[in-house]
């Protein structure tokens, strides 16, 4: 290629991270060595030669990457790179290159990828850091330590202690006293050249027997290992560990951004799933249990770093509530004494579903083994009342619209509800089906299996097939439609003039959820989770094969850009909403939000057309 063919592309890598980093001979160097591969949507799959491997850049196009079992693992655009794991391990590609849209792809040889990455310690590690990403997608969330896939961001003191170091000592600890921290960053002109620890005041002030007049700078340990950022916890733990060093700095482009100390990794440790209900069960008292849950918005910020999905996050978020409730019956049951009767503690909603994400709020109901006698309803009341009041203060609010188990409406014997149940299915009154609709999604959390177990067929059996019922229960169904608007433009919500964004849970996962029930409900299917449901119908041939799995993708990516958003916002310290704006999206998670709601559009069609016929 001539020098006119060469400069756009050099034009393009200029804005591309790494190459970035390449200087002025390098760049054009890495341009000449390149070849262009056009890829046609209609072949399916780009070729990946296990003899030739190459780092393919996208110029133009949409890709997807997924592993052997067809599991999506990377989505990709203009500027993306598939290929690297092949260069970098030396091992066969184990992972297949979809074609979503007609592009233009760059093909860089190995010699000049091992070039690029002898030249520039930016292009190496950029790459290492891809690699190690993708490893993580491909083992996603399957029993893997937390602390090893989360960024040191979720971890880190993000407003450090720092002095300058021409103060002394002796201003230090007190500094590092009032704080009550280990460690106190070290700056000269605004830059970190050291840090004073502990052990730095032992023995080298100390030790020595010093005076506390001393420069920071004589005892400090001067340029200290550091870490960025985006860095993995897993990274951070190698340095200290092979170090032997307990603060390490985290340093973005020269400025101190925080330290992460050893005390912070065992503090991620202990938001682990498991770990973090044992310790619940340990807790002998309410004030304790409000200390554990504290750790709950760490556990979803790990769970959101380490890539898991978003149908596992939900269930491990619902566990953890599902302990603390259990937990609060037990310790109020020491309190209040034996109960009078078998019960069970239903969960409705999204704990019930077991898709709890951020700002879940409380959805609870007591179902009772018989009619109550006034020392019944007594004990009950205050062990409801109880649970709930701790639930709330443990980060679960109270629900807006009162149903909790506190609440006597909604504390009832099995007769009771299944009369309750009974008159929303053989008179379904939309404005009552409306508000029933989150009973509809309901579990036991606590008490025997054999007592929701007569609830849950009883209601069952009353909706199979009921074609009245499921048609109203459709109607109500269909009086929200996904945020697609004509030339499929977002429509945002809007609240007076403010611009909210797209409401993803609401105008998204909640209308999946809506059309999943109504088709379980119909085949009596006794599935409450909305993956789960999709599934039965799928193996039921109540969904065709196609539609199902669209759906459950849809469902699954929507879920994975509201936590998205929401671990964003909980980074940035903004209020945790389910509201996106779509100008903070590059253009093919656009268009791939935009294909999702169009699955969404194109079920509640299919719904409306299989269950309102005779309606």
């Amino acid at each position: 290629m001539d020098a006119s063919e060469i400069q756009p592309i050099v034009q393009f890598f200029q804005g591309r991270v790494p190459f970035d980093s390449l200087d002025e001979q390098t760049l054009p160097r890495c341009c000449h060595a390149l070849t262009i591969g056009y890829y046609s949507k209609a072949s399916g799959f780009v070729p990946l030669d296990p003899d030739n491997p190459q780092l393919y850049i996208v110029r133009s196009g949409a890709f997807e990457v997924r592993d052997k079992s067809g599991e999506l693992l990377d989505r990709l655009g203009e500027g993306d790179y598939f290929g690297f794991p092949s260069l970098l391990s030396g091992e066969e590609a184990s992972t297949r290159v979809a074609i979503l849209e007609d592009g233009l792809v760059y093909h860089l040889p190995p010699e000049i990828f091992d070039f690029l990455r002898r030249e520039s310690r930016e292009f190496d590690r950029f790459f290492n850091k891809a690699f190690a990403k993708r490893l993580r997608h491909q083992g996603r969330f399957k029993a893997k330590d937390l602390t090893t896939t989360s960024r040191v961001t979720t971890l880190m003191s993000s407003d450090p202690l720092i002095i300058d170091m021409k103060s002394s000592v002796a201003k230090a600890c007190r500094l590092m006293r009032s704080a009550r921290v280990s460690s106190v960053l070290v700056l000269d002109n605004h830059k970190l050249v050291g840090i004073l620890t502990d052990r730095d005041l032992r023995n080298r002030v100390l030790a020595e027997n010093l005076d506390g007049r001393l420069p920071v700078h004589q005892a400090m340990t001067p340029s200290p290992v550091s870490i960025e950022s985006n860095s993995l916890v897993f990274e951070a733990m190698l340095l200290m560990s092979e170090h032997s060093i307990n603060h390490l700095p985290v340093v973005d482009n020269g400025i101190a951004a925080g330290v992460v100390t050893s005390t912070d990794i065992l503090r991620g440790q202990s938001s682990q799933p498991l770990l973090l209900i044992g310790e619940i069960e340990r807790q002998q008292n309410l004030q304790s249990l409000i200390q554990v849950s504290k750790q709950i918005p760490l556990l979803l910020q790990n769970l959101i770093s380490a890539d898991a999905r978003a149908e596992e996050i939900g269930r491990v978020l619902t566990s953890v509530t599902d302990a603390l409730t259990r937990r609060l019956i037990v310790l109020n049951q020491q309190i209040l004494g034996k109960p009078p009767m078998a019960f069970c503690w239903l969960a409705f909603g999204s704990q019930g579903r077991q898709d709890q994400a951020a700002c879940s709020d409380q959805d609870n109901g007591l179902l009772l083994a018989h009619e109550p006698d006034e020392a019944a309803k007594g004990y009950f009341d205050a062990l409801s009342h109880a649970v709930c009041k701790g639930l709330d203060e443990c980060g679960y609010v109270y629900c807006p619209g009162d149903i909790m188990a506190q609440n006597p409406k909604w504390r009832m014997s099995l007769d009771k509800w299944q009369q309750v149940f009974d008159n929303w299915v053989r008179t379904p009154e939309p404005k009552a089906l409306m508000h029933a609709s989150i009973f509809f999604d309901m579990r036991s959390v606590y008490g025997p299996q054999s007592l929701f177990d007569s609830l849950q067929d009883s209601v069952l059996s009353q909706t199979k097939g009921n074609d009245i019922f499921l048609a109203a229960f459709t109607g109500n169904a269909l009086t929200s439609a996904p945020p697609l608007g004509f030339f499929r433009k977002f429509v945002l919500e809007r609240d007076g003039t403010e611009v909210k964004g797209i409401d993803l849970k609401h105008k998204g996962n909640a209308l999946i959820n809506d059309i999943a029930r109504v088709y379980a409900l119909s085949a009596g299917i006794k599935e409450v989770n909305t993956a789960k449901r999709i599934r039965a119908l799928m193996e039921q041939n109540i969904l065709n094969r196609k539609d199902a799995l669209n759906l459950a993708d849809a469902h699954e990516f929507i879920a994975h850009m509201r936590l998205s958003n929401q671990g964003l916002q909980y980074t940035q310290s903004l209020p945790i909403s389910n509201y996106l704006m779509p100008q903070e999206l590059s253009s093919l998670v656009r268009h791939q939000l935009r294909d999702a709601f169009k699955v969404v559009h194109d079920g509640q069609v299919g719904l409306k057309l299989k269950m309102m016929r005779s309606y």
